[in-house]
C-alpha cells in the first residue's frame, strides 16, 4: 500500500493541476470527479485480475492471459512507454519545486539517486515509501487544517465559489481533456499489481492494497484540488508550475513554502522509486516471453532485483528528460496509461462473474479510459498512437522471428 501510495502522491498532486486548470478552466473539479469514476473502474478491475493472476508484470500478464499476445504485449508497451514519460515529469517536476532553472540536472541526479536504491530490493524501497509519504502526508495536513483554522477565525483565505462559478471559455472537451491529464496522478495501483511475486499470500495482499490505495489517495487529492480551487483559483492555477506552492504562499506566507517545496521533493522521488520498480519488472516479464532481449530478464545481485531491467530504463528516462517539457510528459503519459487500462478492463470483462457489478465495471472502465484518450490534447495522441504503431511493429517482427525458428 506504501508503494502505491507513494507512487500516486507524487508529481501528481502538486503539479496536474495547472494544465488541468488551463483545459477545464473553473469546471476542473468535475474533471476530478469523471477521473474518479474512471479510475476506480480501474482499480477494481485491476484487483480482480490480481487476485487471479498474482504474477510480476501487471496487465501484461493479464490481457496475455485473457485476451492473447498482441492485447497483452500493447499493455506492457504502454505501460513501459507511458510509466516512463510519467518519470520524467516526476523528475522535472522536482526541479520546478526546488531546483527553478536547473530542472533537468536536477531530474538527472534524482533518477540515479531512486535506481540505486531499487537495486537494493522492494522490502528496503518499501520502508523508504513509508517515510516519505509520512512526511508528505504531514505538510498537506498542515496545509488543510491551516484552511480550516483560518476559516473559523475569519479569515477569507478560502473562498470555494471562487472556483465553481460558470465559465464560458469552459466546454465538454476541455472537460474531458482535464479528466484525462488529471489521471496522470490516479495511476500508482499500476506498480502494486507488479509486485505479485515479491509479496507473501499475493491473491489477498495484492487486491486490498490496491483498493485501500485508491480510497485514500482519492481523499488526499478532493483536499489538495479543494485548496487550489479555494485558496489561488483555476486561473491562477492554470499559469503556474507550482500550484501548491503558491497554495502554501497563501496560507503561510513565503518563510514557510519552503516546506511545501521539500515535501514535493520527497514525494516525487518515492514516485520515481516505485515507477521505476513497476516499470523494471513489467519489462523482466516481458522479456521472459521474447518479446524484449533476454538480457532484460537477468536477475541477480545481493537483493535477486531484475538489475539490467532497472539500469535500462534509468537510462531512457534520463534521455527523455534532456529533451522534453512537463506538459508534454504528462499529455503522453496519460495516453500510455489509460490504453494500459483499457487493456485491464477488457481482460477483467472476461472473467467469470458473479455480480451484475463485476460485469458492469469493467465495460464502463474501457468506456472511460477510450472517451479520455481521445479527449487528450491533440499531440499526445499522435505521438502516443505513433508509438503503438512502433509497438505492433515490433512485435510483428518478433513474432516472425519465433515462427522462424
Amino acid at each position: 500500500m506504501t508503494i502505491g501510495v507513494g507512487s500516486m502522491i507524487g508529481a501528481g498532486v502538486f503539479v496536474v493541476w495547472a494544465p488541468a486548470a488551463a483545459a477545464a478552466g473553473s469546471l476542473m473539479l468535475l474533471s476530478l470527479l469523471i477521473v474518479t469514476i474512471v479510475a476506480a473502474c480501474n482499480a477494481y478491475s485491476s484487483a480482480m485480475l490480481a487476485a487471479r493472476y498474482p504474477a510480476a508484470g501487471g496487465t501484461y500478464v493479464y490481457g496475455t492471459k485473457r485476451l492473447g499476445g498482441l492485447p497483452g504485449y500493447l499493455a506492457g508497451w504502454c505501460f513501459i512507454i507511458g510509466k516512463s514519460a510519467s518519470c520524467v515529469a516526476m523528475a522535472l517536476t522536482l526541479g520546478a519545486y526546488v531546483a527553478p532553472g536547473y530542472e533537468r540536472i536536477a531530474a538527472a541526479f534524482a533518477v540515479g539517486a531512486v535506481t540505486a536504491a531499487n537495486l537494493s530490493g522492494v522490502q528496503r524501497s518499501a520502508r523508504i515509501s513509508r517515510v516519505i509519504v509520512s512526511i508528505v502526508l504531514a505538510v498537506l495536513l498542515g496545509l488543510v487544517v491551516s484552511v480550516a483554522v483560518a476559516s473559523v477565525a475569519g479569515d477569507p483565505v478560502f473562498d470555494l465559489p471562487v472556483g465553481l462559478t460558470s465559465d464560458p471559455s469552459a466546454s465538454a472537451y476541455g472537460v474531458l481533456q482535464a479528466a484525462g491529464l488529471l489521471f496522470f496522478a490516479f495511476a500508482g495501483y499500476a506498480r502494486i499489481a507488479t509486485l505479485g511475486e515479491e509479496v507473501r499470500d499475493p491473491e489477498r495482499t495484492i487486491a486490498q492494497a490496491i483498493g485501500i490505495t485508491f480510497v485514500v489517495v482519492l481523499a488526499i487529492y478532493v483536499a489538495v484540488a479543494l485548496l487550489v480551487v479555494g485558496v489561488i483559483g483555476t486561473d491562477a492555477a492554470a499559469t503556474t508550475a507550482t500550484p501548491v506552492a503558491d497554495v502554501a504562499q497563501e496560507i503561510w506566507g513565503s518563510g514557510w513554502v519552503w516546506l511545501v517545496r521539500c515535501a514535493a521533493a520527497f514525494a516525487v522521488t518515492g514516485a520515481l522509486l516505485n515507477m521505476l520498480l513497476g516499470i523494471s519488472r513489467t519489462t523482466m516479464a516481458m522479456a521472459r516471453d521474447r518479446h524484449f532481449p533476454a538480457a532484460l530478464a537477468a536477475v541477480g545481485g545481493p537483493h535477486n532485483v531484475p538489475w539490467v531491467a532497472e539500469l535500462s530504463v534509468a537510462a531512457v528516462v534520463l534521455v527523455v528528460a534532456m529533451a522534453v517539457d512537463l506538459r508534454g510528459a504528462i499529455g503522453f503519459s496519460s495516453f500510455g496509461v489509460l490504453v494500459y487500462y483499457a487493456v485491464a478492463n477488457a481482460s477483467a470483462w472476461t472473467l467469470r462473474s458473479d455480480t451484475l457489478w463485476q460485469r458492469v465495471v469493467p465495460v464502463v472502465g474501457l468506456m472511460g479510459c477510450v472517451l479520455l484518450v481521445a479527449s487528450l490534447p491533440w499531440e499526445s495522441v499522435l505521438g502516443g498512437l505513433l508509438v503503438v504503431a512502433l509497438g505492433i511493429g515490433w512485435y510483428a517482427v518478433g513474432q516472425r522471428s519465433r515462427m522462424a525458428e
